[in-house]
């Protein structure tokens, strides 16, 4: 739960440094005492690494303990072994070694090697139980390590240090083959040091951890797919919920490995396996989206044949051979059926679908308009993402189409977010994060920023924008609440989505979220997403939503919190049966992103962050967009194929409605393999876990949230204005203010933007003066022609998504303290602001102006990272400014007197 931090824009805090050596006593710093080595980067090169190997002083004495085994042993030899690496570091460490170094560099046909996490994680446990872990370091000399996520794992269960000497030597061979080209062996490597180095920032940074030395054995992960037994022993402390293999399985894998590399005598094998992990190659890697079920899919939403989508449905749910999904290891109980006619018909299925989150910018006009219409069309929803939307897709066209998006998206970058966006929205969803990509903020290629994309956005053409990794206003529950509030109040009518992502403790996470006030809960799952994401990303962080949605609906459920919360998912559902298989499991309304995408045209090129999409779907290109063949009818054909085909199956099942069906797992069973070597020792029980409770205790939302507007000053602001918001007339007020008083002028706001749009009211139509001091959010999405002045001092977030209103913050005429020295405001003003006025008469805190977009700001002092990412505007500081000013800011101008 702790806020991610961007590791580039926020570097004063990162730091890769780490120490070898005994570490003992923490507490003491003197290097007499206690001698340590510095080093800069977890990644040692060859050098350094043949360096520490001689160590022999009186401080530092290193030693070599060999991570293989002997190849003719098996599987037991290789079990023996790694209890022999355990008992040989104990040894060492009597022998007062003090830097142990474990190498499988001896590999050869005789001695195959032992997974370097494993050996790792298992000295490690091994020597905490002894309690000399501390009296040692642990370095690993490894050919396996190359990606960041390798890194990150050997460093997370417990490795001070990795020498990847293969990547290397691969380097190497590259420079001296030609591949590549104008730069040294040793430039290459330093290259390679630097991008691993910046992949593991950005991976400390996901998690909230400032320094490697917070992350040094923490192993901050969860294992899917290995047994309790082989967690237990091994990786002690790791969550693992579905079992699964092991040791004898992964000794067994080792083998094969070290069979096909050695003994092939006959027919040596001189290339590597083509891969295909991250989009689909011919005989690589299986994906349920390849050439054959994306042709399926497209020919029968075009031709509108319900007989070729099935044919598409039986490839995707029918993964026997090759398995992809959890849920393609579940089993149905089909029992006392029902005829098909005493099913709920399809118009209301199809209202619990929506789109997923894909912005205005990311995608081009056409396919995310096209993506509306249908949605509008059937009475689902559609999702903006994160880019705003344009103003004009508010009037319903000609033809009576309308082009609005139902579910509007506040994410960390606030692009966008105008009071008009938020009262022109069904659902408002803030989106925590993202399942592709949970911990890292947006980033919209500076090449896919046009003229209109910039409109939009409130920013400056052909330039990069990039959403902070966390909102700045979401440090805690409590702020998150607050958050929800504030949107509630601009728009009272919408619902407040909140976004997870899928992960162990989400349950506990999205308990506090239903306890915030969120009238709906998305679990989104590792696997959906953009093929933006980083490689990285896409492959190793997340987990499936089965996991996280029925630890939710469990967790939801055991508190009593369940039926005031609406329980959504997403990630990669393709079929009716998936649709099922998540209402089974807890979910009410359901998200289709790619699924979608491929309908309108989308063959997966995996190149959506290029803007060269040939498609004319992931593109800004004028004549690429011209490509694009998708229309919405497209749409319509899929999502009433889908819902058509989760009746049949509730029929099957004996459930007439969605709602009886939610949570109902007793209707699965698993289906694992037995002939799958893998496959077959999973255990799905805590997936299909029942909780028992009272029957009282609905498993699906049946009463709504109270958000406590009830008391909001709001509501005489706005009976106090209402010849200004009917008539236009002048209004002047004066009122006492008090630190309960939160998001005043955000209700109002919401009114003034409904019946004026983003033009509002002549300025200063609306005037009120305010006394004492004011709670959190004062003057949050202030719209135009609203004027407020406060004689005293406010909380945090004053003039959040400020747009175009004008906020006052004066020091009281009778205060006994100099107003240019003391603080009259909290943290986090202006935040997301795209138009308006802000005067404040003080000093105030910390993230002053940041993601501004168009208002103009005269304040006296500001804390640290003021004026961060803002891409518009006008800030003058007549004073002091705190530490990291202005970083990542692309437009606007800032001015420090």
């Amino acid at each position: 739960t702790n806020p991610p931090i961007d590791p580039i824009r926020e570097k004063i805090v990162m730091s890769l440094i780490n120490f070898i050596g005994t570490d003992e006593n923490i507490l003491i710093k003197d290097k007499e005492i206690n001698p340590f080595l510095e080093i800069k980067s977890p990644i040692l090169t060859d050098m350094e690494m043949s360096r520490i190997k001689g160590l022999r002083n009186k401080d530092f004495k290193s030693t070599v303990i060999p991570m293989t085994f002997r190849y003719d042993t098996g599987i037991e030899g290789f079990k023996k072994a790694v209890d022999t690496i355990c008992e040989r570091a104990s040894k060492r460490i009597e022998e007062g070694y003090n830097i142990i170094i474990l190498s499988d560099k001896m590999v050869d046909s005789y001695d195959a090697a032992i997974p370097s996490l494993l050996a790792v994680s298992a000295v490690q446990h091994h020597l905490i139980m002894e309690k000399t872990r501390s009296k040692v370091s642990l370095i690993v000399e490894t050919g396996e390590a190359r990606e960041t996520m390798h890194f990150a794992l050997l460093i997370g269960y417990g490795a001070t240090a990795v020498n990847p000497y293969l990547a290397f030597e691969t380097i190497d061979n590259m420079v001296g083959e030609e591949e590549i080209q104008g730069i040294s062996a040793d430039k290459a490597k330093e290259n390679y040091i630097k991008a691993v180095n910046d992949g593991i920032l950005k991976i400390l940074s996901r998690m909230g951890i400032c320094t490697l030395q917070s992350y040094h054995g923490a192993q901050i992960f969860e294992a899917i797919g290995l047994s309790k037994e082989f967690i237990d022993k091994y990786f002690e402390g790791t969550p693992s919920r579905i079992g699964g293999i092991g040791i004898d399985i992964i000794a067994k894998e080792t083998l094969k490995r070290h069979d096909r590399a050695f003994n092939n005598i006959r027919g040596p094998e001189c290339e590597l396996d083509i891969g295909g992990q991250y989009s689909w190659r011919k005989q690589g890697e299986f994906h349920l989206f390849n050439p054959g079920t994306i042709s399926y899919l497209q020919k029968a939403v075009r031709s509108g044949s319900y007989e070729k989508y099935k044919e598409y449905a039986a490839l995707i749910n029918n993964q026997s051979k090759n398995p992809c999904t959890l849920r393609s290891l579940f089993k149905l109980k089909y029992q006392k059926p029902i005829p098909l006619n005493e099913v709920e018909p399809v118009s209301e299925i199809i209202k619990r679908f929506c789109t997923g989150a894909m912005s205005f910018g990311s995608i081009s006009k056409e396919a995310h308009e096209t993506i509306a219409i249908a949605m509008n069309r059937l009475g689902a929803r559609s999702n903006s993402g994160e880019g705003g939307e344009d103003r004009e897709r508010y009037k319903i066209d000609s033809n009576g189409d309308n082009r609005r998006s139902a579910i509007k998206q506040v994410a960390s970058g606030r692009f966008g977010v105008t009071t008009e966006y938020l009262v022109n929205a069904d659902d408002i969803q803030i989106k925590i994060s993202q399942g592709a990509k949970p911990g890292e903020g947006g980033h919209l290629p500076g090449k896919k920023v046009d003229a209109n994309i910039a409109r939009v956005r409130h920013s400056v053409p052909g330039i990069d924008l990039i959403s902070p990794p966390p909102h700045h206003d979401i440090y805690s529950i409590e702020d998150l609440s607050q958050l929800i509030f504030d949107l509630k109040n601009v728009n009272p009518s919408a619902r407040i989505s909140v976004k997870l992502v899928s992960e162990v403790g989400v349950g506990t996470v999205a308990a506090g979220v239903a306890k915030a006030h969120a009238d709906v809960i998305l679990i989104s799952g590792y696997d959906g997403g953009t093929g933006a994401s980083p490689l990285s990303s896409i492959k190793h962080v997340g987990i499936p939503w089965e996991l996280g949605l029925s630890e939710t609906h469990q967790v939801l459920l055991l508190n009593n919190l369940r039926s005031r919360v609406r329980l959504q998912v997403d990630g990669q559902l393709k079929t009716g049966r998936d649709v099922v298989i998540a209402a089974l499991l807890g979910a009410e309304e359901f998200g289709f992103a790619t699924a979608s995408l491929v309908c309108l045209g989308c063959c997966m090129l995996r190149k959506c962050h290029q803007n060269t999409c040939e498609m004319g779907i992931a593109t800004q290109d004028e004549d690429l967009r011209k490509n694009f063949r998708g229309k919405s009818e497209y749409l319509i054909n899929y999502f009433t194929f889908v819902a058509s085909e989760v009746r049949e199956i509730m029929a099957k099942l004996g459930f007439r409605t969605i709602n009886e069906m939610v949570g109902r797992v007793d209707k699965i069973e698993d289906n694992l393999p037995l002939e799958h070597w893998k496959a077959k020792y999973l255990d799905f029980s805590s997936i299909l876990y029942k909780p028992d409770i009272p029957k009282r205790i609905k498993p699906y939302c049946v009463k709504s949230q109270d958000h406590g507007l009830k008391n909001s000053i709001d509501y005489r602001l706005i009976e106090v204005s209402r010849e200004a918001l009917d008539e236009g007339k002048p209004i002047r007020g004066s009122f006492e203010i008090k630190n309960s008083n939160r998001a005043v002028g955000a209700m109002l706001s919401g009114e003034i933007a409904k019946r004026y749009g983003q033009d509002g009211l002549p300025d200063d139509t609306i005037v009120f003066n305010f006394k004492g001091s004011a709670g959190q959010s004062f003057g949050a999405f202030g719209a135009k022609g609203l004027t407020l002045v406060l004689e005293g001092d406010a909380n945090d977030y004053v003039a959040k998504g400020l747009s175009g209103a004008k906020i006052i913050l004066k020091t009281p005429h009778d205060a006994a303290y100099k107003q240019d020295e003391n603080f009259i405001a909290g943290n986090t003003i202006l935040y997301g602001a795209t138009s308006g006025k802000v005067f404040i008469n003080g000093l105030v805190g910390e993230r002053f102006a940041i993601r501004n977009s168009g208002a103009e700001a005269v304040v006296e002092g500001v804390g640290d990272h003021g004026c961060e990412y803002m891409t518009g505007g006008t800030v003058v500081v007549i004073g002091s400014t705190g530490r990291n000013f202005a970083a990542g800011m692309s437009g606007g101008i800032a001015y420090v007197l």
